[in-house]
């Protein structure tokens, strides 16, 4: 059988001198020197320089590589000279001379580039994933990605969870997506569901008696894609425990989450303190439930400053019910220049502007300057400076109205100053537990209620909170947010059969409905469940936190495009008619016009 390499392409040192090596990969760069060919052979583990000059026998065959060839070379390690040692490379003492030299495949003209990290249409890129991977940034992340997974599972491990496989096939469960249906050859018009979580399968796990679950789980939803979320399927930590309260849960998972990001976070400080903030609280601050806490912008409520002010705009948004008036803070933003900037900011985002102070010395004194300042006076104006802790040369952006209507903008807006002025820490993580949220929300265009987090959490205060308005209802529920994006999303889960009647029937569901959509969950709380919760953590956009990339397609194998396709496979593709008669099936064709 033929030898295709006796070392790879990272291993051979200054400790091989001499040794006669075996070495395959593929043809990363060629260089002629005088005649003297160097090549850059690179395999999965890095690079060695090769060398071949007009005496070798195979120089005829060496003079042909061209770029990602599959070449294997064999040929004696040899020192290089001190002044021509390659200090980026681990290889980079020695090269290798070649003493025979084969052809194992050849390659095409390269569709896109591998050598370097050149930006490239993503179309290209998605159609050859297979050579898009050779390129080292993707490559390295799809290293880092299969590194931290397996750590994960040596920590679950080695804390004392077990880890069991849940069914892909299942029944649709309202998760908060769209699930992907796979029609029932055996069972002519019915259809499965992709498990957008597996969550009712791991409380059924805690029903079945079993104490600490984990997976590394596939998650489906057919959900609009987004940089930081895939639009077809994602991985995810998943994790349940028996006999646990919230305070469990998250003590459990944070030592891990920690350990993972001190471990592959490429020496970024990971802040030791994870504040508990309140959903209400993170919504007021930051505008946001996964708030990036690099930022130290905290924006805060004025209405009672504004109420009956000078500037009639926000004295009379005031007038209406449900209306506020919120500052956000701008520490070092104190110049018009910059004010005037993100005044375009919130045009470009659809607003008239933003009303804004700035305060600045005039004559040793703390003057605060702007239209809305002149409007309000010098003392009300001196309360807000006062309330926001701010000083000369900071400035305050303000925004009135129902929150509701401009909470999103808020959150954008803190971010840009934040940006702007460089007030962000690029070099930490910041984690945060956003907890309390609400177990309702309102639809106000069919004025019904309806869950706004998982269902089967369990309300606080249990069934008597159930009594009152569904509204003020908060539930066991909570999220881990990380630099901006929500990291981790759990719950302690409802265990008691008539809270979880009475928590559906608020959300419109009768009884007969419950039991016929989550059967399992329902016969499972009718035989001594046992209080239980946990979480699930995004694997794609841990990754992508780690590698330092800003869409999830860059820590994705075989990631879809933007409209969920797969342009390597070319999926979705067409059902044969003799596949949709297997399934009693028939296509009706879409007018286009």
């Amino acid at each position: 059988m033929e030898v295709y390499r006796t070392h790879n392409c990272n291993e051979l040192t200054v400790k091989d001198v001499d040794k006669k090596v075996t070495l395959s990969g593929w043809v990363h760069r060629i260089r002629d020197h005088g005649g003297v060919l160097f090549i850059d052979l690179r395999d999965h583990y890095g690079i060695t320089q090769i060398v071949i000059d007009p005496d070798s026998e195979d120089f005829g065959i060496a003079e042909n590589f061209r770029s990602e060839w599959c070449i294997k070379i064999v040929g004696k390690v040899k020192s290089r000279d001190t002044d021509l040692i390659n200090r980026n490379l681990s290889t980079g003492e020695i090269e290798v001379f070649i003493e025979s030299a084969k052809i194992i495949t050849k390659s095409y003209d390269l569709p896109l580039p591998v050598f370097g990290e050149l930006e490239y249409p993503e179309e290209t890129r998605l159609k050859y994933r297979f050579l898009d991977l050779r390129r080292e940034g993707l490559h390295k992340n799809m290293v880092l990605r299969s590194n931290v997974i397996s750590s994960i599972r040596k920590e679950m491990w080695d804390i004392g969870f077990n880890e069991f496989q849940t069914p892909i096939l299942t029944a649709s469960s309202p998760e908060g997506a769209r699930d992907f249906l796979v029609p029932s050859r055996l069972n002519k018009g019915k259809f499965y569901a992709l498990p957008q979580a597996p969550q009712q399968f791991k409380q059924l796990i805690m029903m079945g008696g079993f104490d600490r679950y984990f997976q590394i789980a596939p998650c489906f939803r057919d959900e609009d894609p987004r940089s930081d979320r895939s639009p077809t399927d994602f991985y995810q930590l998943d994790i349940e425990m028996s006999f646990v309260n919230q305070r469990d849960v998250l003590d459990t998972v944070k030592p891990i989450i920690e350990k993972i990001f001190h471990q592959y976070g490429g020496g970024k400080k990971v802040y030791k303190e994870w504040p508990l903030i309140s959903y209400e609280d993170s919504i007021l601050w930051y505008g946001s439930d996964k708030p990036d806490l690099r930022n130290p912008i905290k924006m805060q409520i004025v209405s009672d400053i504004f109420r009956d002010s000078g500037f009639a705009v926000f004295s009379n948004i005031l007038k209406n019910k449900g209306t506020e008036i919120k500052a956000i803070p701008a520490p070092g933003g104190g110049s018009r220049n910059f004010c005037d900037r993100m005044n375009s900011f919130a045009q470009k985002e659809g607003l008239p502007g933003m009303g804004y102070i700035f305060w600045r010395e005039i004559d040793g004194k703390i003057d605060a300057a702007g239209p809305l300042a002149k409007n309000i006076g010098e003392e009300k104006s001196e309360l807000i400076r006062q309330r926001l802790n701010l000083n000369i040369g900071d400035s305050a952006f303000f925004l009135g109205g129902k929150p509701s209507n401009f909470e999103g903008f808020s959150a954008r807006a803190r971010n840009h100053i934040g940006n702007e002025l460089k007030l962000i820490n690029e070099n930490v993580f910041a984690f945060a537990w956003i907890v309390d949220f609400p177990m309702y929300e309102k639809d106000s265009d069919k004025d019904t209620i309806d869950f706004s987090h998982n269902p089967f959490s369990m309300p606080q205060g249990g069934i008597k909170s159930l009594m009152g308005d569904p509204l003020e209802v908060k539930g066991y529920q909570y999220d881990l947010a990380c630099n901006g994006y929500e990291l981790l999303s759990g719950a302690i889960r409802n265990h008691e059969l008539e809270t979880m009647f009475k928590a559906f029937e608020l959300a419109g569901y009768s009884k007969d409905e419950v039991s016929s959509k989550f059967q399992g969950i329902i016969e499972g709380l009718k035989y001594g469940p046992p209080p239980h919760g946990g979480c699930a953590l995004g694997i794609d956009r841990m990754i992508m936190l780690l590698a330092e990339e800003e869409n999830i397609r860059e820590v994705i194998m075989f990631p879809m495009n933007q409209k969920g396709e797969d342009l390597m496979m070319n999926a979705p593709t067409s059902p044969t008619n003799e596949q949709l008669r297997e399934l009693n099936l028939r296509v009706i064709e879409q007018d286009t016009e």
